[in-house]
C-alpha cells in the first residue's frame, strides 16, 4: 500500500510556528494581524491560496511583501527545528518495514520541506514527496495523482493521512480511502465534512488501520 501523510499538522508539530510567524510577515507588509484559529483554517493550502484567503482585498505587491517575510522568518525560527507528533517516527519505520511505501504532499514549498527534511536527517526516508510549488495546491488532488504514478500505484491501494480538510477533501475526489487526525490544524467536526473513514488521536493508530 501507498500510505501519503500530510506534513505540518500530521507529521510535524508546527502550526505554532507557522502562526507565529504569519503575524510576523503581516506586521512586516502593514498588514492586520490574523488570529491563530484563522491561520490554522488555511494550513495546507500553497501560500498564494493561503494569503487569498486570509486577505481577499489586498494587493498583490501587499501579498508579495508577506510572502518574503514569511518564508524569511520561518526559515529563522527553523534553526530551531520543530518536533515530530508522538509516535511519528516508530509508525513511519514499522509501515516501511511492512513492505508498504510511504510518500508526503504537502503545502509547503520545496525549498521549504527539503530544509525540514535535511534537519531531521530524512533526506531518502519518503520514497517520493509533492509540494505546492511543483503542483496543484490542495484541494486539488493532482498531488496525490503525481504521486500514485510516480510509484505505480493505483487509488484502491493508496490512503492519505492529514489533519485538514484540505487533505482529505483532495483524496475524497479521487474516491481514495482517507484518515484525519485530530491533533492538528482542523476540528474533528471540520474533518468529518469529508467522510474520512476514521479519525485517530494517535498516529501509532495506523499500524491497526493498515493490517499487513
Amino acid at each position: 500500500m501507498l500510505v501519503i501523510f500530510d506534513w505540518d499538522g500530521t507529521l510535524l508539530d508546527s502550526l505554532a510556528k507557522i502562526a507565529q510567524c504569519m503575524q510576523l510577515a503581516a506586521a512586516d507588509a502593514g498588514l492586520a494581524p490574523r488570529s491563530e484559529p484563522e491561520i490554522h483554517g488555511i494550513v495546507g493550502l500553497g501560500i498564494p491560496q493561503a494569503l487569498a484567503t486570509l486577505y481577499p482585498d489586498e494587493r498583490q505587491v501587499s501579498l508579495d511583501v508577506f510572502r518574503d517575510r514569511y518564508s524569511h522568518h520561518f526559515t529563522i525560527k527553523d534553526q530551531r527545528p520543530c518536533n515530530l507528533f508522538p509516535g511519528v517516527g516508530d509508525t513511519l519505520d514499522e509501515l516501511k518495514s511492512r513492505g508498504h511505501h510511504i510518500a508526503v504532499a504537502t503545502g509547503k514549498s520545496r525549498r521549504g520541506l527539503d530544509r525540514m527534511l535535511g534537519n531531521l536527517g530524512w533526506e531518502d526516508h519518503f520514497h517520493a514527496t509533492r509540494c505546492a510549488d511543483e503542483t496543484a495546491s490542495k484541494p486539488d488532488p493532482l498531488m496525490l495523482s503525481e504521486l500514485m504514478v510516480e510509484l505505480d500505484y493505483g487509488v484502491e491501494d493508496a490512503l492519505m493521512v492529514g489533519d485538514t480538510e484540505f487533505d482529505l477533501e483532495m483524496a475524497s475526489r479521487l474516491g481514495m480511502r482517507r484518515v484525519g487526525v485530530s491533533y492538528g490544524a482542523h476540528s474533528p467536526e471540520r474533518l468529518s465534512l469529508h467522510q474520512p473513514e476514521v479519525i485517530i488521536d494517535d498516529i501509532k493508530e495506523l499500524l491497526r488501520i493498515i493490517q499487513n
